[in-house]
């Protein structure tokens, strides 16, 4: 391949729908000649003018100056079929997810462009193995999947085959960064980086639903009040669709042999089968008006016109909720009275083993999650059994100091807990796997799906050794391997050290 970064490079695109032509926009005002081909009749035509208007757009946004918005128009070039990829420096086949069609279309191109042209799909969901199977040059093909709407969306995924070169990767990095997009370079398996790494936060979020710990809409008041997610699991969920992160979700866990902690539950299912696909539909886990808002969710809110606790007794000695609960205006009493709320704030537990473990009184226990605490919102649960009036003193207590309480049934990690260990301990065992480096899989994340911080970076800022912590004990808890710690998490817990610290 030519110098990505010559003036001279000329990009082929096939496929005219909405990821070609964000492709073709970013191509040509990186300053690269572009020659677009689609297959339907008018495809190609209706491509361009819609990335015409959208250039238009920039410059009526101060974006880009007039004559930027022409001369990228003119380095624009619609071509019949093919053969008009003939002296194209490298191509990007953007057609839609069929793997025989795109191993015709790749051996087609192959026929037609030189030894030293490259050859990059932007599937999200087929490996690139797959595709370059039949191919008799392999190592210039490679994966370059881009996030919709490309021109919004800074990541790209340089997907590594098994035969990838070096040179063609290191190309289309250069290439991507032209584009004005942030590289990161991704090993070929299920669901490359992005796809494969976004499953903690959705499916936990189902399990807490399929164990009736919380509804959607407290789940996801948790995760963006608590953790800052712009969305929840489930606002998400039903915004990609939930016909779309269903078969993602089954094919990656298939590809990685049924990982346990890659496995959806039947809620999600049940949504499906029962064409509840999300905003889409107008209904998924919310019910949604014409103009897509949720209506008729009930409030996160725990409401009560209980008195606020005076005083709480703790149910093992913890500085730091004894100076949560004297912050809030209350005794922490030497002793347990044997009639005020008593307070606990466990790592991984449940208020039940909590309970059996220290000899509290169960009645009166209430457990608040202090790992994701936040002026917003603060989580509290209890066990079978509890006496509502022990939750309902405490969360009036939390609640008169200006936070919102969110109450939910027993569970081991609370939702937070939960949630974010998942997301950390997928994100080492990316790392462990080697599907990216820690760097990368971090950037990606932020990037590819809006999290405040990504998962590597996440275990850090918990402590690796308080992320297993919970794993632990839910997996104790529990029983299953869902929750076994990665071994990348592992060691660098056991051993003091970041989640970053390569192998």
């Amino acid at each position: 391949m030519n110098d990505p970064n010559t003036a001279e490079l000329t990009v082929g695109v096939v496929g005219a729908g909405a990821m070609g032509q964000g492709i073709v926009q970013v191509s040509l005002t990186g300053g690269m000649a572009v020659r677009l081909h689609d297959a339907r009749p008018g495809g190609a035509e209706a491509g361009r003018d819609a990335v015409f208007a959208r250039i238009d757009r920039l410059v009526e946004k101060g974006r880009l100056d007039e004559a930027g918005a022409e001369a990228a128009k003119g380095r624009l070039t619609l071509i019949d079929g093919i053969a008009g990829l003939a002296g194209c420096d490298a191509v990007i086949e953007a057609v839609f997810e069929d793997l025989q069609l795109k191993r015709k279309l790749f051996a087609e191109i192959e026929e037609t462009v030189s030894d030293d042209c490259l050859i990059a799909s932007n599937t999200s969901s087929i490996l690139i193995a797959s595709i370059a199977s039949a191919a008799r040059k392999r190592d210039r093909i490679a994966g370059l999947h881009f996030f919709n709407p490309v021109p919004l969306m800074k990541l790209v995924e340089v997907v590594r085959g098994p035969e990838t070169s070096q040179a063609t990767v290191d190309a289309l990095v250069a290439l991507g960064k032209r584009m004005g997009r942030v590289p990161v370079v991704a090993r070929d398996a299920p669901g490359f980086l992005v796809n494969h790494g976004g499953r903690a936060f959705t499916t936990e979020g189902i399990r807490l639903l399929h164990e009736r710990v919380a509804t959607p809409a407290e789940i996801d008041a948790v995760m963006r009040d608590c953790c800052g997610y712009r969305m929840g699991p489930c606002e998400l969920m039903d915004l990609t669709g939930i016909d779309v992160n269903l078969p993602v979700t089954d094919i990656i866990h298939e590809g990685f042999s049924q990982d346990p902690r890659l496995k959806t539950f039947f809620p999600h299912r049940a949504l499906f089968e029962a064409g509840r696909h999300g905003r889409k539909t107008g209904a998924g886990h919310y019910d949604y008006d014409e103009t897509g808002r949720i209506t008729g969710a009930p409030s996160p809110d725990h409401a009560s016109d209980a008195a606020p606790a005076k005083a709480v007794a703790l149910a093992e000695p913890d500085a730091a909720l004894k100076a949560f609960a004297e912050g809030l205006g209350a005794t922490v009493l030497d002793a347990d009275d044997g009639t005020s709320p008593i307070l606990a704030a466990p790592v991984g537990e449940d208020c039940a083993t909590l309970a059996h473990r220290t000899g509290a009184d169960h009645r009166r226990l209430v457990a608040v999650d202090l790992v994701f605490l936040s002026e917003a919102r603060a989580t509290i649960m209890t066990p079978p059994g509890a006496d509502p009036k022990a939750r309902d003193a405490v969360a009036a207590l939390i609640a008169r100091a200006g936070r919102k309480v969110t109450a939910i049934k027993d569970s081991p990690g609370f939702v937070a807990q939960r949630i974010q260990a998942m997301i950390a301990n997928l994100g080492a065992e990316m790392a462990q796997i080697g599907v990216a480096a820690p760097e990368e899989i971090d950037t990606a994340m932020e990037l590819g799906l809006n999290y405040p911080k990504g998962p590597l970076a996440l275990a850090d800022a918990v402590g690796p050794d308080r992320v297993m912590a919970i794993l632990a004990a839910m997996q104790d808890i529990t029983g299953e391997d869902r929750y076994r710690t990665s071994l990348w998490l592992r060691r660098r817990a056991l051993l003091g050290l970041s989640a970053h610290v390569p192998d």
